[in-house]
């Protein structure tokens, strides 16, 4: 790290963020808790206990819904940026919803794109589904996330926030920065207790921003709230519009030694009891991934998750939305092919160590593990939480 760098972020630390004092901060009391662990219960673990009772039936535990593609940032490693095309109607979108409880499926969440390019859309739908017994699960980059939002999405019952923060203060081609929405994440901390939902970084581990990991974790844990990791990764398909590649900020041979010791650091910052998304295992596997060392592995995607496009068609998961394969709509029902998947598994998973995917293949290996996925959404620790 060179030492301008490493000025950088002393002066992070000391001026423009001074630590957050925990006591005002935290929001989280046993009645946050016991509210966060009850909704994850029924949202999560009950649809997973009862979809072991119909091995044979498509019954999703979580699904991703896609209601737009387009963006207000330029993030070179996306590769669904700039696609100006209609976002998903409300009509499409209350069908999905529909779709997935006569399935057995409550967990919903958004997916881009940005979600909020249509705030009220979001909104409505939150509301809609929250009102179904979903967990809503809201991912963005926070800068059109202001506090009237704020306010309105927490009423409308918004299960989680996922804020997409990749740096402090932003590389070019690395827009998501924690400076530019401070205001909009004091409030959303603030407000967690009133409204009862989770708040969480989620951060893209990159050739350029690997000690601002550090700073966003440790930002993270003194005000209260989890984080969560990946491991940035080119596209596993070819998307013709895709004009980002050579600058996508893919980690190299340079970064791999620099990138193994930031994960060994937030190994060790888990195991001392930092709230993460990531279970230990994940953390463990990336380290073997970033240096070419990952072998197939049992990804449930199309199995356990799936994702729903911008037309009601599906697809397994993310780094498969522009495949042409017919894999069913929320009107004629899945088309998931096992056989098919598995194939398909072999070849693409050892390029993929997706997140989402990896925690459902981690926590439903078994009752104690799935309870554990229930305790990290009360920020418990009673069962261990990675």
């Amino acid at each position: 790290m060179a030492t301008s760098q490493t000025s950088r972020f002393s002066d992070y630390r000391s001026k423009r963020y001074p630590p957050a004092q925990r006591s005002q901060t935290d929001p989280h009391g046993k009645g946050y808790q016991l509210k966060n662990f009850s909704r994850a219960y029924r949202s999560w673990l009950l649809p997973y206990i009862k979809s072991r009772f119909r091995p044979g039936a498509f019954r999703p535990i979580l699904s991703f819904l896609f209601t737009d593609i387009n963006c207000n940032l330029n993030c070179h490693y996306c590769y669904s940026k700039g696609k100006k095309v209609p976002g998903m109607t409300m009509e499409t979108a209350k069908d999905a919803v529909d779709w997935l409880q006569s399935v057995g499926c409550k967990v919903l969440a958004y997916m881009g794109g940005e979600p909020l390019v249509r705030k009220a859309f979001i909104i409505e739908l939150t509301r809609y589904a929250e009102e179904k017994g979903f967990f809503v699960y809201l991912p963005t980059n926070g800068i059109l996330m202001d506090e009237a939002f704020i306010d309105e999405i927490g009423k409308a019952g918004v299960a989680a926030v996922n804020l997409a923060v990749d740096a402090v203060d932003g590389y070019k081609g690395i827009p998501k920065a924690l400076c530019r929405i401070k205001s909009n994440f004091e409030y959303l901390v603030q407000q967690e207790k009133k409204y009862g939902y989770l708040t969480f970084f989620n951060i893209n581990i990159t050739q350029k921003n690997i000690e601002d990991v550090k700073v966003l974790t440790e930002k993270a844990h003194e005000y209260g709230i989890a984080t969560d990791y990946h491991i940035n990764e080119p596209p596993i398909i070819k998307y013709d519009n895709y004009e980002d590649f050579q600058d996508g900020a893919w980690i190299t041979e340079k970064e791999v030694q620099a990138v193994d010791e930031v994960i060994d650091w937030l190994i060790e910052k888990n195991q001392q009891g930092y709230t993460m998304v990531n279970s230990l295992d994940h953390l463990r596997a990336m380290k073997r991934f970033i240096h070419h060392q990952w072998p197939p592995w049992s990804c449930r995607a199309g199995e356990l998750s799936m994702i729903i496009r911008l037309d009601g068609s599906f697809a397994p998961c993310f780094e498969l939305y522009g495949a042409e394969e017919n894999w069913g709509n929320i009107y004629d029902g899945p088309k998931f092919d096992s056989l098919k998947l598995r194939h398909q598994k072999k070849a693409c998973s050892p390029h993929c160590l997706s997140t989402c995917n990896f925690q459902v293949n981690h926590y439903t290996r078994g009752m104690l593990y799935s309870l554990q996925w229930v305790a990290k959404h009360a920020y418990g620790s009673f069962l261990g939480t990675s």
